[in-house]
């Protein structure tokens, strides 16, 4: 799993590869002239959602099905593990798995949705309409990583 870490001698060692994606994020916007500000996000998905992340290399999202006129990345870790685990694992449509998945964006991409609490106050999440995801994946810095799967008990076992 990306971001696992790893205790040596009482500090906290991340995996290799995360150094050089924080140098890169943090060297960016300098080489460009201009500093900007990055926000992460958090989505929850099921299993065939998360195939066409992977399939475009995990660098955007797929777009909306007719029937989904928004896209919904949350705030927190904590709300998007609750969905991927106490919903998409019990959802026939998610294949019974669930997955949180991280991501940087530009913070001023966000500016021009509101932040919307559904639920209680520790359910935020932005509301991006359909039409607007394009533009939306063109501000995600680096890739979309996965933060945790989970399998519901109806789910398919995994090919070894």
């Amino acid at each position: 799993m990306c971001g696992a870490r790893h205790a040596v001698g009482g500090m906290t060692r991340l995996p290799p590869d995360v150094g050089r994606r924080v140098a890169l994020v943090a060297i960016l916007p300098y080489a460009s002239g201009m500093a900007t500000d990055l926000k992460t996000l958090y989505r929850p998905v099921g299993e065939r959602e998360f195939q066409l992340i992977k399939a475009g290399g995990f660098r955007a999202f797929p777009p909306r099905l007719p029937d989904q006129p928004f896209f919904y990345p949350v705030l927190t870790e904590e709300y998007a593990t609750k969905i991927a685990r106490d919903w998409n694992t019990k959802d026939e449509n998610s294949v019974f798995v669930g997955y949180v998945l991280r991501f940087a964006v530009h913070t001023e991409a966000l500016n021009r949705y509101e932040l919307r609490i559904v639920g209680s106050s520790e359910h935020r999440e932005y509301w991006i309409p359909a039409g607007d995801l394009t533009k939306f994946n063109a501000n995600i810095v680096g890739q979309v990583e996965v933060v945790s799967e989970f399998r519901g008990k109806r789910a398919q076992p995994l090919e070894n």
